[in-house]
């Protein structure tokens, strides 16, 4: 559904009768996915917690959009300060659905005191929650505005949707055989980064995963050995695609650069991950960010190599992390 006019109201519409039908209901599904998780023995009860935050996810994007056609109809339809504000607040209440519901635990490292921008973070990609997750660090942790490159697939989500388009986020389209155009489109989302700006990007392009790493290495293979060859070690992280990234630091030559990584959400990237994790363990994330002056950031081919040296490191700091948890 490509028309906004069809799309929003359609899924609008689906999300608020699935809000009201889970809300009637409850009395009903959550005792039987609870009765269904101990006769399989999953003590933690994963369908029910799940499910619990199903719940949660569909009230809040009811309140997101009805805050959002409020502004509208006031005449705030284009006010970015009021439209960050919607955002930092209903990221932040989907990360504490998660705490209340499927028990999640997120610590921040390095986002504090990151001083004034204009940025440019270069984020790991791992799972379902990534976007609300760095979003949430990025404004709540670091008082940054953060404005993203996102995949088109995401206007299904209407909050998002409506959000995302009356902010300066680009959705991209990654099957597009015009990659120009979308890399202009993304250096155009970039125009006007302030102080207190910060541009997201995923380099990986998707949730990283076993099959995916071993296909991104064997078309990396296939185009460049060099760039395989120093990153064929790769346990967490899939290989990055330089060309997105390059193309917001060019857009902004004065900004500085931030590289966020996770974990603790490793093989969330499908519910069926999602419930695996969380009937065998706590969902503990740790988040560190790390800010790089841009005069230690180089450009042209010498950022391509730059980029790997980068995902080499935090692919190793995912794996002493998940050591030290383990």
């Amino acid at each position: 559904m490509e028309k906004s006019w069809i799309r929003r109201p359609v899924i609008g519409s689906g999300i608020a009768f699935l809000t009201i039908v889970l809300f009637v209901s409850s009395p009903i599904w959550i005792p039987v996915l609870a009765l269904v998780d101990a006769v399989r023995g999953r003590w933690r009860f994963p369908l029910a917690r799940f499910a619990g935050f199903g719940f949660f996810w569909c009230l809040l994007e009811m309140v997101g959009i009805w805050w959002a056609l409020l502004l509208w109809c006031a005449g705030q339809g284009r006010n970015v300060r009021l439209h960050y504000k919607l955002q930092t607040w209903w990221t932040r209440s989907l990360i504490q659905a998660l705490g209340f519901t499927v028990g999640l635990s997120i610590t921040v490292e390095g986002a504090e005191n990151l001083g004034d921008g204009p940025y440019v973070a270069l984020c790991r990609h791992a799972s379902l929650a990534d976007s609300i997750m760095s979003a949430w660090v990025v404004a709540t942790h670091a008082h940054l505005q953060p404005r993203y490159v996102l995949k088109k697939e995401l206007k299904l989500d209407p909050c998002l949707d409506i959000l995302g388009h009356r902010l300066p986020n680009y959705f991209i389209d990654r099957s597009s055989p015009d990659v120009s155009a979308e890399l202009m489109g993304i250096e155009q989302m970039a125009n006007g980064l302030g102080v207190k700006d910060c541009a997201v990007i995923f380099p990986e392009g998707s949730r990283a995963s076993g099959k995916k790493r071993v296909r991104a290495l064997e078309r990396l293979r296939e185009r460049s050995p060099e760039r395989a060859a120093r990153l064929e070690g790769l346990q967490y992280l899939i290989t990055p695609k330089p060309a997105g990234a390059s193309a917001l630091l060019n857009a902004v030559p004065e900004a500085n650069v931030l590289t966020m990584w996770h974990s603790g959400f490793d093989g969330l990237d499908t519910f069926k991950g999602v419930l695996k994790h969380l009937g065998s363990q706590k969902a503990r994330v740790h988040v560190k960010v790390q800010r790089h002056e841009r005069s230690t950031v180089s450009s042209g081919e010498q950022f391509v190599a730059w980029l790997d040296a980068q995902w080499v490191q935090m692919d190793l700091a995912v794996a002493r992390q998940l050591s030290i948890t383990a």
